[in-house]
Formats: C-alpha cells, sequence, structure tokens
C-alpha cells in the first residue's frame, strides 16, 4: 500500500507495480497528483509540471495491477511485516463513475465554497472539479457547504445520473505485506509567524499562494497582481526562512525555499519588467547543480538582496502599502522599505507533523519520520521524511518503493 497521491506515491506505486507488486494508493484528496498539480513551473529549467504529472497517470491507468482511492485516509494499521491489516476509510464523492465532467452540474448549482486548490483565493460551486487536469476527471461535491437532497438541483441537472446524495463513508480493511508512506508536506502555517501580518494583510501571501496566482489556471489566470484590489505590481519583497530555522517553529531549512523565490522572482519580472524585486535572506542556499540557477536569475533580471531577517510587516493606512521593517547587516543600518505585496517563503511542515501514521513509528523535532522509523515493514518516502525537491523525491520514492517490495516478499518467506 501507498499512503498519498503525490509525486513521491505516485513514483512509488508505479516502481513496485513495475516489477511485479500489486499497489494500492490511497489518497486524502478527491485527485492524484498532490502539491506538484498546484505548481505553476519546476526550477531550475521553469516548464510545466503537468507533463510529467500526465506520464505517471497514463503508467498508472495503463497498469491493471495499480489500484488507487480518493478521498480516503488511512485509520488503523495492525500487524506485522508481510502482513499488515488497513483499515481505511472513503469519504463520500457524492459523484459515482457515470460522470463525464460535462459542468451541467456547476452550472445549476446555487452554493460557493472557497476553492482550497487555490488556498481560497476564489471560490468555486459546492460540486466541483479539483482542477483541469485533474485525476479521476471526475466532479466531488464538498458536503460541508453542500445542501444535500433539500436542494438537489445538481441531481436534476445531471444527464448521467452520477450524483448520490446519499452516499456514506465506508470502511475497508487490506491485507498488505508492505507499506510507503507519502503523505507530504503542508506550507508551514504563516499564521504562527504573526509580525508578518499573515492572515492580517491581504497583500501578505505565502509562497504556494504566489505559484497559484502565477498559473494559466490560477484564481488570476496567470496575472500577478495584487489580492487586496487588484493593482498591477511595482515592488514586491519576498522574505525568506518565514517560519524555517527557527527555534519556535521548524527547526529545519526546508532546501526548496530560496529557489522557489527565485523562480517566483522570474515570474515577476515577465509580466513587469520595471518592478522592484528585493529578498531579504539569512542565506542563499542554491547548491550543487541549483548554483547556475542562483546565478542565471540574479545576473539576467535584477534583484535587491538584503541580509537580514526582518522583524515585522505593518501596513501603511494612507496608502496602503506594506512595510517591512529589518536590519541589513551587510550596512548595519535599519530600514523600513514599502512594497506592494509581500511573499512570505513558508518551509515545507511534514503531514506527519500534525497527522501522525497510526502506527509505533519514530519522528524527529519537526515531525518529520525519522531514517529508522522503528516498524519494520513501514517506510517513509518524501517529504514526509526530510524537505526535498521534485527531482529528489523521485528518487527516494524508487528507493522506498523497492525497500517496500522487498520485506513484502521477506514477510510472505516467513510466513
Amino acid at each position: 500500500m501507498v499512503v498519498g497521491g503525490g509525486m513521491s506515491g505516485l513514483t512509488a506505486a508505479v516502481e513496485a507495480a513495475e516489477i511485479g507488486a500489486e499497489v494500492y494508493i490511497v489518497e486524502k484528496r478527491p485527485f492524484l497528483g498532490g502539491r506538484v498539480a498546484q505548481v505553476n513551473q519546476y526550477f531550475p529549467k521553469l516548464c510545466p509540471p503537468n507533463c510529467g504529472l500526465e506520464i505517471n497517470f497514463q503508467r498508472i491507468k495503463k497498469n491493471p495491477k495499480i489500484n488507487f482511492i480518493t478521498n480516503s485516509e488511512v485509520e488503523g494499521i495492525s500487524g506485522e511485516e508481510g502482513n499488515f491489516n488497513v483499515t481505511v476509510k472513503t469519504h463520500p464523492r457524492y459523484v459515482n463513475d457515470n460522470c463525464t465532467a460535462c459542468g451541467k452540474c456547476v452550472e445549476a448549482c446555487p452554493t460557493e465554497r472557497e476553492n482550497d486548490f487555490n488556498f481560497g483565493m476564489d471560490k468555486t460551486s459546492a460540486i466541483y472539479l479539483p482542477h483541469e487536469f485533474s485525476m479521476p476527471m471526475r466532479y466531488v461535491i464538498d458536503g460541508d457547504v453542500c445542501k444535500g437532497t433539500s436542494c438537489n438541483k445538481c441531481v436534476e441537472a445531471c444527464p448521467y445520473n452520477a450524483i448520490d446524495l446519499n452516499m456514506e463513508a465506508k470502511n475497508t480493511v487490506f491485507n498488505v505485506g508492505s507499506i510507503v508512506w507519502a503523505a507530504g508536506w503542508n506550507p508551514y502555517d504563516a499564521e504562527n509567524i504573526s509580525y508578518y501580518g499573515f492572515g492580517q494583510y491581504a497583500d501578505v501571501v505565502n509562497n504556494v499562494m504566489m505559484e497559484r496566482l502565477a498559473a494559466p489556471n490560477g484564481p488570476t489566470k496567470g496575472k500577478i497582481v495584487r489580492p487586496s484590489d487588484g493593482k498591477e505590481i511595482e515592488n514586491i519583497a519576498f522574505i525568506q526562512c518565514a517560519g524555517s530555522r527557527d527555534e519556535n517553529h521548524l527547526h529545519c531549512c526546508s532546501s526548496v525555499c530560496c529557489l522557489a523565490s527565485l523562480k517566483h522572482a522570474t515570474y515577476v519580472r515577465e509580466q513587469y519588467p520595471d518592478a522592484k524585486i528585493t529578498i531579504y535572506f539569512i542565506d542563499i542556499r542554491a547548491r550543487g547543480k541549483f548554483e547556475d540557477f542562483y546565478n542565471k536569475v540574479e545576473s539576467e533580471i535584477g534583484l535587491n538582496f538584503i541580509k537580514g531577517k526582518p522583524g515585522e510587516v505593518k501596513l501603511d493606512n494612507e496608502n496602503g502599502k506594506l512595510i517591512v521593517h529589518s536590519e541589513d547587516q551587510l550596512t548595519q543600518t535599519v530600514t523600513d522599505e514599502k512594497y506592494d505585496m509581500v511573499v512570505l517563503a513558508t518551509g515545507m511542515a511534514p503531514v506527519t507533523r500534525k497527522s501522525k501514521v497510526p502506527a509505533n513509528i519514530n519522528y524527529d523535532e519537526d515531525g518529520f519520520v525519522a531514517s529508522d522509523s522503528g516498524m519494520p515493514g513501514i517506510y517513509a518516502a518524501g517529504c514526509v521524511k526530510h524537505p526535498m525537491d521534485v527531482a529528489s523525491c523521485v528518487r527516494d520514492a524508487t528507493s522506498a518503493a523497492m525497500k517496500a517490495f522487498q520485506s513484502a516478499v521477506r514477510g510472505q518467506d516467513n510466513g
């Protein structure tokens, strides 16, 4: 079993299945692809991720050994290596396999919800397609906001009898030989860093929101504008290590934040050739092959670097600008600079920081699964182990798949 349908989970599933294992993918969200599906471009090549996802989706569709279950989560694990019983709870989607994604239900639906795919920056109907490249390509109903059978308009509008508002949650027990836990990561909650104004000022966003603002299928169709009033950007600040490398928040370096901000700077420069772009940093960490990307961005688009971690972000009530209060360590001066937008480079918090594996697993101080999980037959993969870029996740997931395959075979032999 592979828990998590992001890039790590998809890779582990495909690699294990292609050497002969039967695989079940369990994904909490209503679609496969994870965080990668929300990314506009990969660094350093600045190419879209959908092509890579589509290749994996095709491999899954063509391989009868791979089964996937969305809207589901693992509630319990019992047993041992080679013989685990895993209880999976599947939440109702309220839409069955008859769905053709025609969209007639959306036209009829009178209720809206915040679009979590775009981090609440726009809205969808209560019945919605998670995104344009969704796998499965099937609508889902948000049961928290849907009016149910008292409304029934989507049911009446659907020509394929694809909507069942009486669907209920169900539990299924799977017997598997080994488990790859690839549940992924969440952006660190920037509201915990109250002095930066996230959640208080609309024009303070985090780095994953910035990714969606730049995406053609994002809330602004790819136009980077101020969320508060839709105005274009003249100057923008990126604050690195927002909640990372901090004994009060995430202790670790999240590895990708510096590179993500450099990538975001290219997004801004492409749309606003004359904009002022400032990056506040402790250290710019672009190691190995990524140093070339750093040098390229710095030389080609023109960036203003300020070495220092800002102490506060405030709002100038007279003009709506954001004031970043910081010390420039190189000049040893205190600065108060005004910006149209501030982007917080929030780090990777593993899903296991809050949602633990329902087994006796070891974790580090930030909630990442420890290198020695303490449970034979259960292997962490990707960003639940430590922060990684996508290419590193693919390598790590391949390794986890091989370990899980050997573990399942070893368990059968011992049985």
